[in-house]
């Protein structure tokens, strides 16, 4: 990736003012996002546009996020999955149905998110939170 161009993630998540909080914090980090409320959204842009990143809630209308991530998997297979949740049982299930997807459970602190993004890139992003 050259150093000029924004790593670019692609959230999806059903809850408006979580979605908001989350596109605040990771533009805030350097990160370029498009967002989404449903995963059925998220398909078109994935197959139109390049993403580093799927961040995706898991519990969410139409088609859950693990559906989204298997979907993800074969329309975009460089992209790395990570989920956010607030259900310890959908938690484990997302473990074991993408074990390389990391999972963060609600409530988490904004820095954790975006420590766990850079992590998932292996590299510093500035962070202005």
């Amino acid at each position: 990736m050259n150093s000029g161009s924004k790593l670019r993630i692609l959230l999806a998540e059903d809850e408006d003012a979580m979605r908001t909080y989350l596109v605040r914090a990771l533009e805030n980090a350097g990160y370029e996002v498009a967002a989404v409320d449903r995963g059925t959204s998220a398909i078109p842009l994935l197959e139109n546009e390049r993403f580093d990143l799927l961040l995706s809630d898991i519990v969410m209308p139409e088609m859950d996020g693990i559906e989204l991530a298997q979907r993800c998997a074969e329309i975009s297979p460089h992209t790395k999955v990570m989920f956010i949740t607030g259900f310890a049982a959908v938690s484990l299930r997302a473990s074991r149905e993408q074990p390389h997807a990391k999972v963060l459970s609600k409530p988490f602190h904004l820095r954790d998110l975006v420590l766990e993004v850079e992590r998932a890139f292996g590299e510093p992003q500035e962070l202005s939170l």
